[in-house]
């Protein structure tokens, strides 16, 4: 092609030369995200998840009932279990330990067939190679009842021959290893709190295996730290769990359980109906959680729709000719955890976040159309209750319905020519390049107006204390004088009728006042978000404005600090004998002032806001926004002694 069609034109040769061949576990390094994810914090405990995996592998297959998780200094892992130990014979195929196969070869283990375990969530071999390649080094050892083996392995590769270091008559194996620090550069410190979440996910759903974890590093806040964790009850336990998480109470007298098994799978069931007014269902295939779901969360989700429907019209708590009621109406304040198991598990992506097996889903139809109305059958007073709120919240969305066409004709959603009277609207039309500021008071507003660029920045003035939508039902949202602006001003609706294809900015700022005030404002409006429109943090929309606290100045030189440690910094810079002013809010700043240290792009500070733990999230919202007191009292003493920055 000629040059004046502005194309590059690759002169160098594709030949067998141009493609290269990575050996061993050479991919993994090049390639780490393929495999866990991320190199952040999220991939650094995904390897943790991966060698427990393994272990709860042998604890389906029934040869496992203790596992230990030790967090040691320097980002050290060790993880300990009583299974039978991986083998250590010589492979078959590669002439070699097997044991060294498992730890060195992608796509080498007891779980792509034979009969070393019929359930698995894990492929025993490819998430131990991964983690041994990302580590700086990895140890093994095992014990098969005879001898103790011990091998080494550094960043993938042997190091020392598998050899017998001791007897012993126990089983097991135990696996220890460094995260390499070139490949997660972001940190290698390790988060008691986020290994917990999951391990204790893992003790709920195996009834009776015990699980430990403990911190053993020396300058940890979580020092000696140690959890046990063992739930009889299972997934049944694991639903009373959630509802406490959500500091809400069950409408109905006990979980209903609900289980069945055709060959080789099983599907076991846990619900109950709460106080909330959103759902909380759970779903996971062979321990591993389905995020996106898949087809046994979808067959239970419609079957419990249409079981509850039937023993509605059955027993005339529905009239003849009265609708079916909603699937979101039913399921709301729903706490469930759908659990299944099964061999050879089809999962729709390399993450694992969604099942694909049909099969399973036939399975957990037929559990909840008999068991489920059983139970209601023979608990007729907790199927009136579940039935009164499913009408309750059918009452509450047809409410909401009527509310969200008001508030659309009164201020003319989606028509660019009635936006909000106080939304100060950018030029561009492009909204792959424009950002709007949720400004914190008129003060500060009109400052903002001033002093920002129009023609790509959207100034919005927001006034007084909003909803907390926390404690309000969906209905009590729509048309409320302090959230529809914003609605309005981002066009993208809400909740189901929520689309970001129609999102008319690409930044979303929250900026306000650098105060306790500001923060609850800020909190406020990030309840709202992560409630109404999750897909904008998803998405990384969101971000928070970082005011500067001071100003240091000495004749015509002059800094912004953003911190005590920086004024002080900033006063011994210039010599002493400075003028220092306490920025007490936005309103404060004249135009030229809060372009230079909020609103200009080369120069401002901002923090994207993002969703890395959206059940942690979940539960701190619900926490520190509804309606209990007791629980968020406890959660800030928990906390007090972690902040940093606290303004009085």
């Amino acid at each position: 092609m000629s040059d004046n069609n502005n194309v590059n034109v690759v002169t160098e040769a594709y030949d067998e030369s141009s493609i290269q061949v990575l050996e061993g576990l050479e991919a993994v390094r090049k390639r780490p995200g393929m495999y866990i994810g991320s190199t952040g914090e999220r991939g650094l405990h995904h390897l943790v998840y991966e060698i427990v995996d393994n272990s709860i592998d042998e604890a389906l297959a029934g040869y496992c009932d203790k596992i230990t998780v030790d967090i040691l200094d320097d980002g050290i892992i060790r993880v300990c279990d009583n299974g039978r130990g991986i083998p250590v014979g010589i492979n078959p195929q590669k002439g070699i330990p097997t044991v060294t196969v498992v730890f060195t070869i992608l796509h080498a283990g007891g779980k792509f067939g034979g009969s070393g375990y019929k359930v698995s969530g894990g492929l025993h071999g490819v998430g131990a190679s991964v983690v041994n390649a990302l580590s700086s080094w990895l140890e093994v050892e095992v014990k098969d009842g005879e001898h103790i083996y011990k091998q080494r392995y550094e960043k993938g590769n042997v190091v020392s021959e598998l050899s017998i270091i001791g007897d012993t008559k126990q089983t097991g194996t135990t696996v220890t290893f460094k995260p390499d620090p070139t490949i997660f550069t972001d940190t290698t410190t390790y988060d008691y709190d986020i290994l917990l979440s999951r391990l204790r996910e893992q003790a709920f759903l195996n009834a009776g295996i015990r699980i430990i974890l403990t911190d053993c590093r020396e300058n940890s806040h979580t020092k000696e730290r140690t959890d046990d964790l063992c739930f009889e009850g299972g997934i049944k336990s694991y639903v009373n769990y959630l509802l406490e998480g959500m500091k809400k109470e069950s409408l109905i007298s006990d979980v209903i359980y609900l289980s069945g098994q055709k060959g080789d799978s099983t599907a076991e069931i846990a619900l109950l109906w709460s106080t909330a007014y959103d759902s909380k269902i759970l779903s996971f295939a062979n321990t591993l959680h389905t995020i996106d779901g898949g087809t046994h969360e979808q067959a239970f989700r419609q079957t419990a729709t249409r079981v509850v429907n039937k023993y509605a019209h059955d027993f005339k708590k529905l009239k003849t000719n009265d609708d079916n009621l909603k699937g979101d109406d039913i399921l709301e304040g729903m706490v469930a955890v759908v659990s299944v198991k099964l061999a050879d598990a089809q999962f729709e992506s390399q993450t694992k976040a969604k099942l694909g097996n049909t099969s399973i889903g036939q399975l957990v139809r037929e559990i909840v159309n008999d068991k489920l109305y059983r139970f209601l059958e023979e608990h007729p007073n907790d199927a009136k209750i579940v039935i009164d709120k499913a009408v309750a919240a059918s009452n509450a969305r047809e409410a909401a319905q009527k509310a969200r066409d008001a508030s659309r004709n009164k201020s003319g959603i989606g028509n660019r020519a009635r936006m909000p009277e106080k939304l100060k609207d950018c030029i561009s039309n492009d909204a792959t390049k424009t950002e709007i500021f949720i400004v914190e008071g008129d003060s500060a507003g009109g400052s903002a107006v001033e002093g920002r660029n129009s023609t790509y920045q959207a100034i919005l003035p927001l006034w007084g204390k909003m909803l907390n939508v926390e404690k309000a039902r969906a209905d009590k949202v729509y048309g409320n004088d302090k959230l529809t602006p914003v609605i309005v001003a981002l066009g993208t609706g809400i909740a189901e009728n929520f689309d970001i294809s129609k999102l008319r900015y690409d930044k979303i700022v929250i900026m306000a006042d650098a105060d306790v005030d500001g923060s609850h404002i800020r909190t406020l409006l990030l309840t709202f978000f992560f409630r109404y429109m999750p897909e904008l943090i998803e998405t990384g929309h969101i971000y928070l404005a970082q005011p500067p606290l001071y100003r240091v100045a000495k004749g015509k030189k002059y800094y912004d600090a953003f911190t005590d440690e920086e004024r002080d910094r900033y006063i011994e810079e210039l010599g002493g004998n400075v003028d220092v002013q306490r920025y007490k809010g936005l309103g404060e700043m004249n135009p030229e002032q809060l372009w230079e240290t909020t609103l200009d792009p080369e120069r401002r500070t901002m923090l994207q806001v993002n969703m890395q733990d959206a059940e942690l999230a979940d539960e701190i919202f619900t926490t520190l926004m509804g309606d209990e007191v007791e629980p968020r009292r406890k959660f800030i003493e928990d906390n007090a002694l972690f902040v940093t920055d606290l303004d009085i």
